[in-house]
């Protein structure tokens, strides 16, 4: 089979019906989708480390979750997860002031502050998509493709999901300054994107609302600023000076996600070609790919790895971009490289693995299986990875293992009837005890109990 290569910003009309499915199961529309990348979920796990123990939690079991929705909010939906909207990443110009924000919504996790019955409904429907740019542009089955792309509209309906009292947001707060306290970082990022709301209150008229619950439930920024500077000035790490490493990654990582996200224009006048810096770079290597000029995309990646050879995101970048434009087997160095740098990253292993079965050399396929097979051992709920395992698998013969793939690939994408068929066909074809004949009868409970959730619903 042949991957299907398109540059991004040709996808809009040809959206992933998981996307559509994802709306299915949530009342209203309160379904985001995830964007996962491998350097930004570093990113991220070493922002929230210090103040996830700080917090009293195992960094080990909380996520911050990075959300296709171009609002600044943050939010946490039960459980121990962060979900950070990429227009808050847009916004905040240090990784100081975001993990301003992961304090304080740790704060709502650490104080049991529950959202409502209907927002966990909501976040319940999130799948885990990828921001790999294979996994944008490739065919996911059925002639449908795996890409997280926000839905219009979908971000409206949050706030009245998504609010806390006064009293809890004050509660996070205090929390939240503990928190930075104790891991030895500055409040100064959070007053300073306390700010920046503030500024937006005043330049746009962001007031509270009858009917809104977002703003009428929280508290107001200029209170907060008021409180929190108060406490942050009297802390010893007040003063600190930022981790100049930590923010050199952020400024890489915000620049890539903008080239990701905006129209190719936007990111050039962001970044014009006058930058030379690697966050320009970065960004003007995924505007000029979304646009097809495919050699401008391979002069930004060549300039960013002549300064580090041996980067791994810089490698994966290349390969992506050989991938998308038909240059499978030229991919191949780069991925294969990236992949061992850092260890098999799933995400990155994902890529390489795609990249072998695109070159459709039969040669290339028990490769790819192993690679997909530890991908998918580390991280499960990566839909792109599962499809991509059941089409190596069918190549080499292997059904029942394949619809076994794909029965994964569908209930993570919420497509509970397909889940279910893919399941028990599998199941049928398995040996009768095995780890995989579980697997498919736990799949196949899982679907059954979905599908007779939304028929009592109707």
């Amino acid at each position: 089979m042949r991957a299907c290569f398109r540059p991004l910003d040709t996808l809009g009309a040809r959206l992933l019906t998981v996307l559509a499915l994802l709306l299915l199961a949530i009342r209203p529309v309160a379904a985001q989708s995830i964007l996962r990348d491998a350097e930004t979920e570093a990113l991220f796990h070493d922002m929230a480390t210090p103040l996830i123990a700080a917090a009293g939690l195992d960094p080990r079991n909380v996520d911050v979750v990075l959300v296709n929705d171009p609002s600044v909010n943050a939010f946490v939906a039960g459980g121990q997860a962060v979900y950070v909207n990429a227009g808050l990443i847009n916004m905040a110009d240090s990784a100081e002031e975001v993990q301003g924000v992961i304090a304080h919504e740790l704060g709502h996790v650490t104080g049991g502050h529950v959202i409502s019955d209907a927002g966990g409904k909501a976040a319940s429907g999130i799948s885990i998509l990828s921001l790999l740019l294979g996994a944008a542009a490739a065919a996911a089955g059925g002639g449908e493709a795996a890409m997280g792309v926000l839905m219009a509209g979908q971000q409206a309906a949050m706030g009245k999901y998504l609010a806390f009292s006064r009293g809890q947001e004050s509660s996070a707060d205090a929390a939240g300054a503990q928190y930075l306290s104790k891991a030895g970082i500055s409040g100064r990022g959070s007053i300073a994107f306390f700010k920046k709301l503030e500024n937006m209150e005043f330049r746009y008229g962001y007031r509270p609302r009858a009917g809104d619950e977002f703003y009428s439930t929280h508290p107001m920024t200029g209170d907060r600023i008021a409180t929190l500077q108060d406490v942050y000035e009297k802390d010893p790490a007040w003063t600190r000076p930022r981790d100049p490493a930590l923010e050199a990654r952020f400024q890489r990582a915000k620049a890539k996600l903008l080239g990701y996200l905006s129209d190719p224009a936007d990111t050039l006048k962001a970044y014009p070609e006058t930058l030379t810096s690697v966050p320009a770079r970065y960004a003007r290597a995924y505007a000029w790919h979304k646009d097809s000029h495919l050699d401008k995309a391979m002069a930004e990646t060549t300039a960013l790895l002549a300064t580090a050879p041996n980067d791994p995101y810089f490698l994966e970048l290349k390969g992506q971009i050989l991938l998308e434009a038909g240059k499978p087997g030229d991919a191949l160095a780069p991925l294969r490289r990236a992949t061992e740098l850092t260890n098999n990253q799933p995400l990155i292993a994902t890529t390489f693995g795609h990249a072998l079965i695109a070159t459709e050399d039969p040669a290339n396929f028990a490769e790819a299986q192993r690679v997909l097979k530890a991908a998918v051992a580390r991280d499960r709920e990566n839909p792109f990875a599962w499809y991509q395992l059941g089409v190596v698998y069918a190549a080499n013969g292997d059904m029942p293992r394949a619809q076994l793939a794909s029965a994964e690939q569908q209930v993570l994408s919420l497509r509970m009837p397909e889940a279910l068929r893919s399941a028990e066909a599998a199941g049928a074809a398995l040996p009768k005890g095995s780890p995989d004949w579980l697997r498919a009868q736990d799949i196949a409970m899982q679907a059954r109990a979905a599908i007779e959730r939304t028929r009592k619903r109707k």
